[in-house]
């Protein structure tokens, strides 16, 4: 007996739509918050040598609200499984440029999705060293460098100590928690944002008890001299910024999974911004008026002990408060990761079922409905860069996601109006163009204003080479373009 291609499609496992507003707003708060905020703070004070710093905290919520209101027109229009994938496809063209610029997007996000993960979950054993300070005795730190031609050095330094064993037990318990079905994860995200919640809360209460007004705007001389330090050390900050506002975003991955996305999608997306953006500036400048800002440089500069609320509540309440705090911090940052890997997991499954990267990811779990491969792949590369620092993991995910991610994205949006007029947009940015345009004018500032900023843009220039040379001899081998005409859908 002969199976009609309709009866094959139907008979495939196939993702479900079990995800609404609520769920969908509480999974991008969990991204969002995380364990960044709990634990760059320090790194930020450093950064510009005091609170003004938190000019930083103020800008990166304008830039997540422009870049958001990007990511709501495209979410909105094209609510399917890959988010990015699919945005980029469509608007370079998804028979000729769109095929390179979607599968570079996939190829670049195999390697910034784990460094996104893998910084979750060291930070969650950052703030487990409270507990246990021999946690951050280190047993071998190395750097490594290899010359590249015409970029120059590209080094990486590794540290070994028992933290990264931590962390590295993190994502294997994160990918055994998701190989499950979505709607039980649904459930749980539910869970894991009151904790998230109860956390912020509490931390806020504490400092709006305890504020020192004098101590919290404590500026050192010359603090707004708008020289060139100061945009130096606002490049800095802006970046640490960018990595705590990002998730904001995760919902659009999970486009095939979200309940009338048209709607949600946007919805999700605006609110747990807004929230966010209050909730961390708030939260901060209550921590600088209990903990002065010279202790937290020194830690940032230090690039240890950086469990700076844990700080916070023993100088407000003892001991004991800092230990739960840390316990509900490390809940948080366990929230962080469960939600990144769960968004992640499904862009590179989207890009193998369209026939646009290797075929092992399109493979869906024949019990509980999910794509397997691709988390199981996430989980073991985020556990490899456990073993490279905080710092480190932050500049190079924000560099390389900027470069072959947000930039060709919040301009494409644009060129996606110009081209398709008449699209369906069930969401349609407010103020166009001006979102897009500062969000791509204030990604270009992250990037060459730091000092040493070339280091992470070299790693970002490799990642497209070797992706470009990768494309090209899929594409070759395979008869697409720009070596052939064949479909994507072909010989999967």
């Amino acid at each position: 007996m002969t199976i009609s291609t309709a009866d094959e499609s139907e008979s495939k496992p196939q993702l479900v739509r079990g995800i609404g507003l609520g769920s969908a707003t509480a999974l991008n708060m969990i991204d969002m918050i995380g364990v960044g905020p709990f634990i760059t703070i320090p790194l930020i004070i450093s950064a510009m040598g005091g609170p003004q710093a938190m000019l930083g905290w103020i800008l990166g919520a304008v830039l997540a609200v422009c870049d958001g209101l990007v990511w709501a027109e495209l979410g909105a229009a094209m609510p399917g499984s890959g988010g990015s994938y699919q945005y980029l496809k469509q608007i370079y063209g998804p028979q000729k440029l769109g095929r390179v610029v979607s599968f570079l997007f996939i190829w670049q996000l195999s390697f910034s999705a784990p460094l996104s993960i893998a910084s979750g979950a060291v930070g969650l054993s950052q703030y487990a060293s409270f507990f246990w300070p021999g946690l951050e005795r280190v047993w071998a730190t190395r750097t490594l460098s290899l010359g590249v031609p015409l970029l120059g050095p590209l080094q990486v330094t590794w540290v070994a100590m028992p933290a990264t064993l931590l962390a590295i037990g993190v994502c294997l318990l994160m990918a055994f928690l998701l190989y499950r079905r979505i709607t039980a994860i649904s459930k749980l995200s539910a869970v894991l944002w009151v904790g998230v919640m109860g956390t912020i809360g509490w931390i806020i209460y504490t400092g709006l008890t305890h504020f020192n007004a004098r101590q919290a705007f404590d500026f050192p001389p010359g603090a707004f001299s708008f020289n060139r330090d100061f945009f130096h050390g606002l490049g800095g900050v802006m970046l640490i910024a960018a990595y705590d506002y990002w998730g904001y975003y995760n919902v659009c991955f999970l486009g095939d999974e979200i309940k009338e996305p048209g709607k949600n999608i946007p919805r999700a997306l605006l609110l747990s911004i807004l929230a966010v953006a209050c909730l961390y500036i708030v939260m901060n400048i209550s921590i600088l008026g209990v903990v002065p800002w010279r202790e937290l440089a020194q830690s940032g500069a230090s690039n240890s002990k950086l469990y700076v609320v844990s700080t916070f509540m023993q100088k407000a309440y003892g001991h004991r408060a800092a230990s739960i705090v840390s316990a509900l911090v490390m809940w948080t940052a366990f929230a962080s990761v469960f939600s990144l890997m769960l968004g992640y997991s499904r862009v590179p499954y989207a890009a193998a079922v369209d026939g646009n990267y290797f075929r092992a990811f399109a493979r869906v779990h024949p019990v509980y409905q999910f794509p397997y491969v691709s988390l199981l792949a996430l989980a073991g590369v985020a556990a490899l860069f456990c073993f490279l620092r905080l710092a480190d993991l932050i500049a190079a995910l924000v560099v390389i996601r900027i470069i072959l991610q947000f930039l060709v994205q919040s301009i494409g949006v644009i060129i996606l109006r110009i081209r398709r007029p008449d699209m369906p947009r069930p969401f349609r940015m407010w103020l166009y163009p001006v979102p897009a345009l500062v969000a791509s004018g204030s990604f270009i500032f992250i990037l060459v204003s730091r000092t040493g900023f070339l280091r992470e843009i070299r790693y970002a220039a490799v990642i497209l080479m070797v992706g470009t040379v990768v494309y090209c001899v899929r594409a070759w081998r395979r008869s697409e373009w720009p070596f052939g005409g064949r479909s994507l859908l072909d010989g999967r």
